[in-house]
């Protein structure tokens, strides 16, 4: 199995201090990035490429805690890093933090929107919260940040780059609808404001993982687990890290003539291969 095939959800702080890449050393230097969900599992492993590259990360998240010993381990090793907590459900405290760190750093080039969750259950069985809790975070969030970023650039007159992590909704993933149902529309509004902010020069991507091994897991069964590997033809899970390149690879200027695009990160999953979150009911040929 290969290097790439190793780096999945045990990648510390210190692997990822130092986990190859095929990356310049100094391909985003000057660059002031924003990373929400920055403390979780896939948002961790894309602060610390981009930071390892040259940019000041700026983590956010709800966990102050986390996004303080996340930025110092970054600071430790020489990296630039800040972390502020903002809850991104909240368009007020979605504005006072990009007045912060523009104010702080006098610009910003580039947000990836990590932050989401989800739990998994029958759709026919979601409460009108749970319902709402995943789609105001998942959706409305992601907006609030989309919007007040670009809203910045224009009045800054300052290109800008946005890369949302959604995933893949072109089958119908069982258990976790309430998700879909946001990431589709994150997607939908990515390729309409791509075309509308065009003229403001900011680009808007997607990235979307496939079976990325990471803490979140732990949500599932662990039967369901076991047979995520089977969901593509490469048959093996993807790594935080495969996700990190790929947002790399859009927001910086190898990415600049690319926009209203969804990069899909599955092992070949759309192709062949079956997702079940939640395990394979009985109905569709499973074992439970």
């Amino acid at each position: 199995m290969d290097d790439q095939a190793n780096t999945g959800p045990g990648m510390t702080d210190a692997a990822l201090a130092v986990h190859p890449t095929v990356y310049a050393a100094d391909a985003l230097r000057g660059q002031v990035m924003i990373v929400s969900g920055g403390a979780g599992g896939i948002g961790r492993a894309i602060a610390w490429l981009l930071a390892r590259l040259g940019a000041h990360v700026v983590v956010v998240g709800r966990n102050q805690a986390r996004l303080d010993a996340l930025a110092a381990e970054l600071v430790s090793r020489g990296l630039r890093a800040s972390a502020e907590v903002a809850d991104i459900r909240e368009p007020d405290a979605v504005d006072a933090l990009f007045d912060k760190v523009w104010t702080a750093h006098g610009r910003i080039d580039s947000l990836v929107n990590s932050a989401g969750g989800q739990f998994p259950q029958a759709a026919i069985d979601f409460s009108v919260k749970g319902w709402n809790t995943v789609i105001n975070t998942n959706l409305n969030g992601t907006w609030y940040m989309m919007q007040a970023a670009a809203k910045r650039w224009r009045d800054h007159r300052h290109p800008g780059s946005i890369v949302n992590i959604v995933v893949v909704t072109t089958h119908g993933l069982y258990g976790i609808a309430h998700s879909v149902a946001a990431r589709a529309g994150v997607i939908g509004l990515s390729r309409a404001v791509a075309v509308e902010w065009a003229p403001l020069d900011i680009r808007v991507n997607c990235v979307a993982p496939g079976v990325i091994e990471t803490e979140g897991w732990n949500v599932y069964t662990p039967e369901a687990r076991a047979a995520y590997p089977r969901s593509n033809p490469m048959m093996r899970a993807g790594s935080p890290w495969d996700i990190a390149e790929a947002c790399v690879y859009l927001t910086a200027p190898s990415g600049k003539f690319v926009t209203g695009e969804t990069l899909t990160v599955d092992g070949g999953g759309q192709l062949w291969g079956e997702t079940w979150t939640t395990g394979k009911p009985e109905y569709f040929g499973g074992d439970h």
